[in-house]
């Protein structure tokens, strides 16, 4: 990222009071030190988007204050060191219910002289691209892939004058809270769907009365054919996204005869993916949406039997209705390869509601209409997202300089 700001390392940019710290050693902080009240310490999992929040566990004070080297205060900045989320930025809130923080093994943390820098403003830029940028280039593959301190401290922040930090800082937290409130929206109109769902679902074992409920395999007829050859996108399924390219997912597509074996479906039919994940623990079904497809053989597929409202069943299967039945026929939970243990026929003798046809559209309508509405909110929130990024690659830059007097940021 070109900048017409100079940039300076993060370990001089935090100014002569600021600090750059990591967590204390392994064998310095184990489970056996935590207690049930005192001084939290903050986990990975604390990282709760931008924001440090969530159940802590805590140490005494008598161990924080052996741990002094490692303690974060209200206002700093967190940054995941290591595992999957590496290079994650969160912010301590300035009331923080806190006044001190041990930091864990698996983080650093940043406290800045705010007569050297804008606390907000460098949060911000660690939360750009280019911070991004540095952090991918410079992260140790090896073993558990992480970054550590003088990664970290090596990382160059463009800095603008003071003034102009503190007035990008509001710009882009006015994004911020726009998003914030999106966000917030989005969660409420989830928690809708839910509730609705649940009051149609109830525990996934009692439908309602006038319902009938049948086994899966006799509103179905498996699907079993194998890959004719085609011209078939070989996909595969994720928990969170549903039907995705292979390549999308491996960073490849597997190739020749390595997918003689795949099962070929077609639009409308479903698959059963029986891996486990924290998403979905006991699997996932989803609906083909596109003409076809080559999917993994060990998938269980399947097409409705004539008669019944696709959609009514497809938002059933997202919502987990067989979740509690599954949960009572899987053996022995996971296997080497990650799959669950079940077997074809237990899957299809799960039973399943059907009430009468004009029900099962009316409901289809009715939750169809409600994830529009969130898929319109997330939308929203993915075009604000990109307007920020946006934002920030001409603010932090320089390309475009802010008017002191108000907020406004114009070209420079």
């Amino acid at each position: 990222m070109s900048s017409f700001f100079p940039r300076v390392r993060l370990n001089e940019a935090v100014g002569s009071n600021g600090r750059v710290i990591g967590g204390p050693f392994g064998s310095d902080l184990t489970a056996d030190d935590y207690v049930s009240s005192g001084i939290p310490v903050i986990r990975v999992t604390n990282q709760v988007g931008k924001t440090v929040a969530g159940e802590f566990v805590y140490v005494t004070e008598d161990k924080a204050k052996k741990l002094s080297a490692n303690i974060a205060r209200p206002g700093d900045i967190v940054v995941v060191q290591r595992g999957s989320t590496y290079g994650k930025v969160s912010k301590i809130p300035e009331r923080a219910d806190y006044a001190e923080y041990v930091v864990c093994q698996s983080q650093m943390a940043i406290s800045v002289d705010e007569s050297a820098i804008s606390r907000e403003y460098l949060f911000q830029a660690l939360l750009s691209s280019f911070f991004n940028r540095h952090v991918e280039a410079s992260v140790i593959q090896t073993g558990q892939p992480h970054i550590n301190l003088g990664i970290l401290r090596d990382a160059k922040i463009p800095i603008p004058p003071l003034p102009e930090q503190r007035r990008i800082a509001e710009i882009l937290r006015t994004w911020d809270e726009a998003i914030e409130k999106l966000e917030a929206l989005l969660a409420a109109k989830d928690r809708r769907r839910k509730g609705i769902l649940q009051q149609i679902l109830g525990n996934g074992v009692d439908f309602p009365s006038d319902w009938k409920a049948t086994a899966l395999s006799a509103i179905t007829t498996r699907v079993g054919r194998t890959n004719d050859g085609g011209d078939h996108p070989v996909m595969t399924i994720s928990a969170k996204s549903g039907f995705l390219m292979q390549s999308e997912k491996f960073a490849r597509d597997m190739a020749g005869s390595s997918v003689d074996k795949y099962t070929l479906l077609h639009q409308g039919e479903f698959a059963y993916n029986k891996g486990n994940s924290k998403t979905a623990p006991y699997g996932c079904i989803f609906a083909l949406d596109r003409p076809t497809a080559v999917i993994p053989f060990v998938y269980f597929c399947f097409r409705l039997n004539d008669g019944h409202d696709h959609r009514f069943f497809e938002q059933m299967f997202k919502a987990g209705i067989l979740n509690h039945q599954l949960s009572k026929v899987i053996n022995s939970g996971v296997r080497n390869d990650g799959l669950l243990n079940l077997y074809a026929d237990d899957f299809f003798s799960c039973v399943v509601p059907v009430p009468p046809r004009d029900e099962q559209e009316r409901i289809s309508r009715a939750i169809t209409a409600l994830n529009d509405d969130i898929a319109l909110t997330d939308n929203e929130i993915a075009a604000l997202q990109r307007q920020k990024r946006g934002l920030m690659q001409k603010l932090l830059t320089g390309k475009w300089r802010v008017k002191l007097e108000d907020v406004t940021a114009v070209p420079g």
